[in-house]
């Protein structure tokens, strides 16, 4: 995928009345009852929530107060909550737009993914536009361009070593947003000023700039701060700083993950003129899997994105309405034969994100051609 054009197109027929009818149901949904489809009272609490989750742990381990090994994990796991809450609760709206309808305010609450060592830059064209526009589509999406030993797609190249990710693939997902901020965000800035998306003079330079000084300031505040103040050896405090990662690469993962990498998943492909079969609504549907729809517990930690079915088709509206969205999308889909898919309980949607691991890491049989 050399070129941003290069992508897929939809079906610019096929699925429009359900569309239509979902646009309209949902903006009289919002109309009849006189609200925002933006944040409320409920999104501000919880935003100064996970705020604090992340921030007074820091500010607690940058004192010179924490003297005790238990407290400084303690203080790092807290944050690793935290830090999980602002990139699901908070950013996630934020960067959608639908936080508020100020774009000042949606742009600065962005910039927490920035204080937690991401970049809201890039992420935007990862997620906004390549995961939410071409949702599993293999090589397109650029949630399923995982490093050679994993393997998201049935259309990705198979490698022995897949037969074991179902195994090894938590130990990846702990470490990923470690990776994330370290290294994986340089990798993708320059991918995509070669697809095409940092088209403006000096606009990826820019970026590059801002990043660097971002993460430099992270890791100031998040590690070597801690390290000079807290009287443990360096090592003691890197392991905590660790274990922090570990608690967010591990819940955003799997979050993630259990939406889309799912046995009744689809994986479709562009026919040869690089068209859909379907419209771009209904592959939404096809492509997405909630979980747990009643665990209300779940749905306020993790940013609503148990229901990842309404927050693809509706990515302007605020999480903290996922769970009214959701009868007005599932009735809709019904009425149109369209499939909806949702699992009972998170623990039920990780058993079959395994199973489909396993099926991914067996290796394909080649039928030969007549």
């Amino acid at each position: 995928m050399a070129n941003v054009n290069d992508n897929p197109t939809f079906s610019r027929t096929r699925d429009n009345d359900f569309a239509k009818a979902l646009r309209n149901r949902v903006n009289s949904y919002f109309k009849s009852n006189k609200i925002s489809r933006n944040a409320n009272k409920k999104m501000v609490t919880k935003t100064v929530i996970m705020l604090s989750l992340f921030f007074v742990p820091l500010i607690l381990l940058g004192s010179g107060l924490v003297h005790s090994v238990w407290l400084l994990f303690a203080l790092y796991i807290i944050c690793g909550f935290g830090m999980s809450g602002i990139g699901m609760g908070v950013m996630h709206d934020a960067i959608h737009g639908s936080y508020s309808k100020n774009k000042t305010i949606n742009r600065f609450l962005g910039y927490t993914f920035n204080m937690i060592g991401a970049n809201a830059r890039v992420w935007k064209i990862q997620h906004n536009v390549l995961h939410h526009t071409y949702t599993n589509i293999d090589e397109a999406d650029d949630d399923l361009n995982a490093p050679f030993f994993l393997r998201f797609s049935p259309h990705a190249k198979h490698y022995w070593a897949h037969q074991f990710q179902h195994i090894y693939i938590w130990f990846f997902y702990m470490i990923s947003t470690l990776s994330w901020i370290t290294t994986k965000d340089y990798v993708r800035l320059k991918r995509y000023k070669e697809m095409g998306f940092f088209s403006k003079k000096n606009e990826y330079v820019k970026t590059l700039i801002s990043m660097t000084a971002w993460k430099v300031l992270y890791y100031t505040y998040a590690l070597v701060l801690p390290m000079i103040m807290v009287p443990q050896a360096w090592w003691v405090v890197f392991l905590a700083f660790l274990s922090m990662h570990f608690v967010t690469g591990l819940l955003v993962s799997t979050v993630f993950q259990i939406a889309h990498i799912m046995p009744a998943t689809d994986f479709p492909l562009p026919n040869e003129e690089g068209t859909m079969k379907d419209g771009w609504y209904a592959h939404q549907l096809a492509t997405t899997t909630n979980f747990a729809p009643k665990n209300k517990v779940l749905f306020w930690l993790i940013g609503g994105l148990n229901f990842q079915v309404e927050h693809h088709v509706l990515p302007d509206v605020c999480h903290i309405h996922y769970m009214e969205m959701a009868d007005i999308v599932s009735e809709t889909a019904k009425e149109y034969g369209i499939p909806y898919h949702v699992k009972k309980s998170m623990r039920h949607a990780i058993a079959d994100h395994v199973k489909m691991l396993k099926t991914l890491g067996v290796k394909p049989i080649m039928i030969p051609a007549n």
